[in-house]
């Protein structure tokens, strides 16, 4: 079978020393449109779009932290004990989307406290633009050739020529379209569900369905980790279980009752 041949240059332009990369191009774009996206839902449900500001950079700094402290320490602990001082190199890559989750809450909780926004409101509702982003990051992925599948001749299989000539699995197309389909799901819901539920039903869709998909397609991938945890799950599947159970009973909850706003 023949298969496609991706072969495109991560770099989109170069600007004497600067240079601007597709990955960047793509997540920067994705936060800036999920940025609008949550003006608009604050328009939509009568409360200041400029509650966002002050709470961007919380959230910011907490995805990069958490999600560079799960790399380091769950995907490449014997490598960055022995050498402390490489965690702070964060632009030489390695970045752990699981921690980036837990950063983000993290950060949301300390932002929301100091603003006084609320948190199941904020939380549930960036559900919605936080998939939109997902699914651009691991475009952005696509074009530095990494998250790479296991070899292949399956219809879907590309070449990854950067990488070496073997068809595989394109598993960053597989969870960009997860996370779209995931995306559009949530805007149904938060069309049609009553309000008093999306505290709970948002974030916990979102959960079920992302690391839902994680845990499936984790199979599918070249192991990411430096070491074998010895358990028919790996790595990344085993990080994805506690946030799988905690949107499960997200879920639960707000079928058993009501939310508050």
């Amino acid at each position: 079978m023949i298969h496609p041949v991706w072969n495109v240059d991560p770099i989109l332009l170069h600007l004497g020393p600067l240079q601007i990369h597709w990955y960047g191009l793509l997540f920067a774009g994705g936060i800036l449109a999920g940025y609008w996206m949550m003006r608009y839902i604050c328009r939509l449900e009568g409360r200041d779009p400029e509650i966002l500001e002050p709470l961007f950079l919380y959230v910011v700094v907490g995805i990069v932290v958490g999600a560079r402290l799960a790399h380091c320490f769950f995907y490449e602990p014997d490598y960055y004990l022995a050498h402390p001082l490489e965690i702070l190199m964060v632009w030489k890559g390695g970045l752990a989307s699981h921690g980036g989750l837990v950063g983000a809450f993290v950060g949301l909780w300390l932002g929301s406290r100091r603003h006084h926004v609320p948190f199941g409101w904020i939380v549930s509702r960036l559900t919605i633009p936080t998939l939109f982003v997902a699914a651009m990051i691991r475009l952005g992925n696509l074009f530095n050739s990494e998250i790479l599948g296991k070899p292949t001749d399956a219809f879907t299989a590309i070449v990854f020529a950067r990488v070496d000539t073997l068809p595989r699995h394109p598993v960053m197309l597989y969870e960009s379209a997860a996370y779209l389909a995931t995306f559009l799901l949530t805007i149904v819901i938060y069309r049609f569900a009553p309000r008093e539920k999306l505290t709970t039903l948002l974030p916990g869709v979102g959960l079920v369905c992302v690391f839902g998909a994680r845990i499936l397609l984790e199979r599918f991938k070249v192991p990411q980790a430096d070491y074998s945890t010895g358990l028919p799950l790996n790595v990344g599947q085993l990080l994805s279980l506690p946030f799988l159970l905690l949107g499960l009973v997200l879920v639960v909850l707000s079928f058993r009752r009501g939310s508050s706003r």
